[in-house]
Order: C-alpha cells, then sequence, then structure tokens
C-alpha cells in the first residue's frame, strides 16, 4: 500500500486536505468518492512521513475528553438517522476543529476504506479511546447496534467525567489548605523568625527550649535550602515515576483509599464507576467474565482494579458474584444486598446500574458536607501552629519583660 496526500472538497464545497492509504491513486479517489468527498489533486507521499503528519498531532497536543464524548454522541445520531459509517466520519473530520481527533478520524477512515473494523481501527489509539470503549464498539458490530453502543458510550464517558470532577473537587480543599499551611512555615521560617532571631541575640540569655528549636530549624532553612528544594523536586518527580510503575501504582491507589475523609469519597466514586461500567457491558451481551476483565482495566484504580480481578478469577472457578463481591471486601452490606437480588432475578445490569447511583449520591452527599467534616482537623492543625510560633517567638519577649520589672 502507498500513501497519497490529496486535497478534495466535501459537501458544502470546503476544502479538505488529507493522506490516505491506497494501491494507486485511482483506488484512492474511489476511497474519497466513498466518503463522499470531490478530488481535487492527488500526489504519492512517503509512507513513514504521512504517517508521521497524521500522528503528530494527537501526540503533540492531546485529544481533550470532551471530544470523544462529541464523537460518540454525534455518531449515534447519524447512524440513527441511517447515515453510512463513512459519510459519518467524513462528515464529523470535516466538522472538527481539533487538529489531533481530525487526525484520529482520518485514520478511522483510512483503515475502514482498506476493509478493517472500526473496533480495529479504534484500537490503533489507545490514548484516545480506552479497552472499554473499543470493546464496547465490537459488541456493537457484532449485534449490530452501533447506534445504541454509541449513545450508551457517551452517557458513560459523560459520567466517568462527573466522576472524575468530584474526585477532583474533594481533594481540592484540603490539598489548598496543606500547601498554605506549608508556604506560611517556608515564609516564617525564612523571613519571620531571622528577625525575631537578631533580637533574641541582644538578650544575652539563654533561650526557652521552643524557641531554640525554632531558631535553630529556620537557621538550617536558610542555609540549606537549594539542598531542600532540589530535594522537593526530586521527591516531587520520584513520586511520580514511582506511580507509574505498577507496583507503585497499587500501593499509591491503595493509600488513597485510606486518606481521611478524602479517601471514602474516593473509593464510592470509584466503585461507582465500577458498577455504571459494568452494567453498560452485561447490558449490551458482554458475557460477566468479559465484563469484569474489561472493567477491572479501566476502573482508574489499581487497588480496586485487583479486587475485581479478583472477582473475575472467582467466577471462573464456578462461585457466584455475590460470594466474589463478598471476599472483595469494598462493598457494602446493601450493595450486597442488591447483587444478591439481581443474581436471583437475572436483571444484574439493573442492580448494578442501581448500585452506581446509590454510590454517586453518596458521593455527592459527601462532597456537600466535606468541609464541615474536615474544618474541625485543620483548626486543630492550624491552632497547633498558631501556639508553636507564639509560645517560641513571645516566650522570650515575655521573660524579658519579667526580668526588666523584676
Amino acid at each position: 500500500m502507498a500513501h497519497f496526500a490529496y486535497k478534495a472538497r466535501d459537501a458544502t464545497g470546503a476544502l479538505i486536505e488529507g493522506f490516505v492509504e491506497s494501491a494507486d491513486s485511482g483506488a484512492a479517489a474511489a476511497q474519497l468518492f466513498r466518503r463522499g468527498v470531490v478530488p481535487i489533486d492527488i500526489t504519492p507521499a512517503a509512507g513513514p512521513a504521512a504517517a508521521i503528519k497524521l500522528e503528530m498531532p494527537m501526540l503533540r497536543r492531546g485529544v481533550p475528553e470532551l471530544e470523544v464524548m462529541l464523537f460518540s454522541r454525534q455518531l449515534h445520531t447519524l447512524l440513527k438517522a441511517g447515515v453510512p459509517i463513512m459519510r459519518g466520519l467524513t462528515g464529523l473530520h470535516a466538522s472538527t476543529a481539533h487538529k489531533g481527533f481530525a487526525a484520529v478520524i482520518q485514520d478511522l477512515l483510512q483503515g475502514l476504506d482498506t476493509g478493517r473494523e472500526l473496533s480495529a481501527s479504534l484500537a490503533r489509539h489507545p490514548a484516545v479511546f480506552s479497552a472499554f470503549y473499543v470493546h464496547m464498539v465490537k459488541i456493537g458490530e457484532m449485534t449490530g447496534r452501533l447506534d445504541e453502543i454509541f449513545l450508551r458510550l457517551y452517557h458513560h464517558l459523560e459520567f466517568e467525567k462527573f466522576m472524575r470532577e468530584q474526585v477532583r473537587a474533594a481533594l481540592r480543599y484540603p490539598s489548598f489548605v496543606l500547601i498554605s499551611m506549608a508556604a506560611a512555615i517556608v515564609v516564617i521560617n525564612l523571613f519571620v523568625i531571622p528577625a525575631f532571631a537578631k533580637v533574641y541575640k541582644t538578650f544575652n540569655a539563654k533561650l526557652p527550649l521552643m524557641t531554640q528549636i525554632l531558631v535553630d530549624f529556620s537557621a538550617f532553612m536558610q542555609t540549606s535550602w537549594p539542598l531542600l528544594l532540589v530535594g522537593g523536586v526530586g521527591a516531587y518527580f520520584g513520586f511520580r515515576t514511582w506511580t507509574r510503575q505498577p507496583r507503585g501504582r497499587l500501593q499509591w491507589d491503595r493509600l488513597k483509599l485510606r486518606i481521611p475523609v478524602a479517601g471514602k469519597i474516593v473509593l464510592k466514586a470509584t466503585l461507582a464507576r465500577f458498577a455504571r461500567s459494568f452494567a453498560l457491558a452485561t447490558r449490551s451481551g458482554v458475557p460477566v467474565i468479559d465484563a469484569l476483565t474489561t472493567v477491572a482495566r479501566t476502573v482508574d484504580n489499581a487497588h480496586i482494579g485487583s479486587k475485581v480481578e479478583a472477582m473475575r478469577h472467582g467466577v471462573e472457578r464456578g462461585e457466584s458474584l455475590l460470594r466474589t463481591a463478598t471476599a472483595a471486601g469494598v462493598f457494602t452490606p446493601v450493595v450486597l444486598q442488591m447483587v444478591a437480588v439481581g443474581e436471583e432475578t437475572g436483571a444484574m445490569d439493573e442492580l448494578m446500574q442501581e448500585i452506581g447511583d446509590l454510590y454517586q449520591r453518596e458521593v455527592e452527599y459527601e462532597l456537600k458536607t466535606l468541609s464541615a467534616q474536615i474544618e474541625p482537623f485543620l483548626i486543630v492543625c492550624l491552632g497547633a501552629l498558631v501556639l508553636v510560633l507564639a509560645l517560641g517567638v513571645f516566650l522570650p519577649i515575655w521573660d524579658l519583660g519579667r526580668t526588666m520589672i523584676k
């Protein structure tokens, strides 16, 4: 197969430029006509150069999640209206403003032109389409219900985006307070305490223990701040490298769930995503074992993913889903009761949807009460910081005042 650069016009007369992979220029023109565009110029292009030009915008800019959501919704509408998949993708390619995603759609068109399935073409872009997304599209191709699958994927991506935003909101407030406290400690040790230390030297008296500790720590920070800065930057990048390793990510994801207050919100949000994803997969005709396998890889928490993997292994051994869910140790008794009812009635997809909705409501409630839950802890921390600083800074002054009075 050779690569050809082309210029063409779509149904609206807009100019389109891109690359196609075909046996010759005639076959390339036929591909373009099948897409519903009229070629103006077709010239040979080097294969590697064409591939680089296709892939680099995506890698350089990244593809926002919103683009994939709109793509799913628009493709559902087009397919439901009876528009052929090739024509629909061509229209989406012409209307997409994001250059990286336009290159992805163009590659999808080329894949379909060469006889590749849509799911296989989507799988060529794992940074844009998750394994769960690709698997669901493959199910739609097998069942002939692609339009329904794309609508469900749109709602699923919308829910995923909402839950991620909820988790970020849960962590934003405590993170901001802790960072502010750390910044205040740095400023006090570098600028405030040194000024008081100069005054203390004029006393020619032994300083209280608390004051001496503060002065010594401030002196250490003043003389060693470059090393502390380098150490902090190194710790940040070391942490990122550690969390990108499978074992490190597993440990960090497990630790996140143990963070006071915020940990339970992260856990409930992750379980809501698991339940909704599992419900979507089983409702679309995916076998339970395959659904658990796919969801375990896309649940976005390695620790919970390992629990789901353990559930899959249990189901493969012939155990019930209720037994494996109980052994996982992450579901509440109410949820386990719903799983039991789902197995008895055969309505597991509906009950899993209910579980996802239940956890989502709990996350929303936890976020509304987050300030009330975390304020006592923050007040205690701030009070302890103020007490230490007040005692350390003002004790020598009080001692000096008593000495002068005597």
